[in-house]
């Protein structure tokens, strides 16, 4: 097919729907589905086509005939631009509509699930500054907007400290207030960022793998703690403790100052020595009484008010008395196991990342938590017959796994040990979908409630509780 008959102009289509991916639906007049990156349910649109399949269509909506009375103001300056919060613009019952749906929908069209009547979608209280955990990246050469790039006129300064542009790893936006995390994040980014142009202190050229400045996270937790890391592409003592010493100062409340330098190609910092500047190596967060030591490189749940609300309907879904040995798979940290514990007789974890499983059991002792074990190994090797017949079978699994969802060993695992009760969470459906069809001849859904932890974007989490057939 010719460039010139993929791109098509359609006229007054209505938006109907919204899909995967926070994108919304629409339809052709031959029929298929058209698929925009920029519009709500209810708008009224003219749609230029940019990729055209078999059964849809990929385009953009470029004129509005009609605004949907879903829509609401976006809060923030940098939407449509900024990649974070794309549903910015559609009112939060509207948001939470559409990912009840999506769920129910996937659950029962990918899993050919027999659904209960569906708990009703829990939304978060705050909408806004929910995030307990910010990346920013530095770059000298920022995003440009259409205008600017139109413009004879001189641009001034190119840096930027903000976040990637979508789908292109080495544009950054400069973000001059985010509202996703509480204060003093867009402070400290911005002290940050000005204190840097004023003393040259070189911001990142990612082609040219070139500069001093790299990334900053900034953590906040419920405690009152903050943390603060900067990577540093080079070891400059001199220019490095300049700028640690200002945010010290500036920044009293900062109660963990760290630092890498990474000189490879890529900013992961899984890999590299995260040195501790001033204050703890850790903060805290603090959960019904529990604690969790958390340091530069944990994996905690970014909403931390709304991952309270998704540990408590795990635990009422898992139903304990205090005499069940439950295994709790993907563990992480320990979070889930911690926070069911007090009423189960024992709980195993079992996860991948051997740092993640020492910090659980940092945690577990840190909480005084006497009836929990933890085992680190790939899920579909050390979850086997050996481990049950050593640990015992239990009453329980609960399973949180990633994105991907579970291993198809892992799943024919849980089928052959076979315990009464599984709670799954999940922050995919569609994959959670695949997996609970693999389990549908042995278990039967009795309960499924899906949890909103990022307003503002698609992203949604469902736990279901599942219970073994009577056959």
């Amino acid at each position: 097919m010719s460039r010139r008959n993929k791109n098509k102009v359609f006229t007054n289509i209505e938006v109907i729907d919204a899909g995967a991916k926070g994108k919304t639906i629409g339809k052709a007049p031959d029929g298929k589905i058209i698929f925009l990156p920029n519009a709500v349910p209810g708008d009224v649109v003219d749609v230029q086509t940019f990729k055209a399949r078999k059964a849809y269509y990929e385009g953009k909506a470029t004129v509005f005939h009609t605004f949907s009375n879903k829509r609401t103001e976006p809060a923030c300056e940098h939407f449509g631009t900024c990649g974070g919060c794309k549903w910015q613009n559609m009112a939060y019952e509207h948001q939470l509509f559409y990912k009840q749906k999506e769920v129910t929908n996937n659950l029962t069209r990918i899993g050919h699930i027999e659904l209960p009547e569906v708990t009703p979608i829990l939304g978060s209280k705050k909408q806004y500054f929910y995030r307990n955990k910010m990346e920013f990246s530095f770059s000298d050469s920022r995003w440009l907007t259409i205008e600017e790039v139109q413009s004879d006129e001189d641009l001034g300064d190119r840096n930027a400290l903000g976040f990637h542009i979508p789908g292109m790893w080495d544009k950054i936006l400069d973000v001059k207030k985010c509202h996703l995390q509480t204060d003093p994040s867009n402070a400290i980014r911005n002290a940050v960022k000005e204190f840097g142009l004023k003393h040259n202190l070189e911001f990142f050229n990612t082609r040219n793998q070139t500069g001093l400045l790299r990334t900053m996270m900034i953590r906040t937790s419920s405690t009152g703690n903050v943390m603060v890391m900067i990577q540093f592409y080079k070891d400059d003592k001199t220019k490095r403790e300049l700028l640690l010493d200002f945010i010290a100062e500036t920044f009293p409340q900062i109660t963990s100052l760290q630092y890498v330098i990474n000189e490879k190609a890529n900013d992961t910092i899984y890999d590299q020595e995260v040195i501790c500047y001033k204050g703890h190596d850790h903060i805290f967060e603090e959960m019904e009484g529990l604690k969790f030591k958390i340091n530069a490189k944990s994996f905690y749940q970014t909403n931390s008010d709304q991952a309270f609300e998704l540990y408590k309907i795990t635990r009422e879904f898992a139903g304990l008395t205090g005499n069940e040995l439950v295994y709790d798979l993907y563990t992480g940290t320990g979070t889930i196991a911690q926070f069911v514990a007090k009423k189960a007789k024992k709980v195993i974890g079992v996860e991948a990342v051997p740092d993640a499983i020492l910090a659980a059991k940092e945690n577990a002792q840190l909480n005084q938590i006497n009836n929990v074990e933890f085992f680190v190994g790939d899920m579909k090797h050390v979850f086997n017959a050996e481990f049950i017949n050593k640990h015992g079978q239990p009453d329980v699994i609960i399973t949180d796994p990633p994105r991907d969802g579970m291993h198809k060993d892992v799943v024919q695992q849980i089928l052959n040990i076979a315990p009464e009760k599984i709670v799954y969470v999940s922050c995919n459906s569609a994959t959670q979908a695949r997996d609970l069809a693999l389990m549908d001849a042995t278990y039967k859904v009795i309960k499924t409630q899906a949890v909103d932890m990022f307003p503002q974007t698609f992203h949604v989490e469902n736990v279901v509780l599942l219970k073994k057939r009577k056959h």
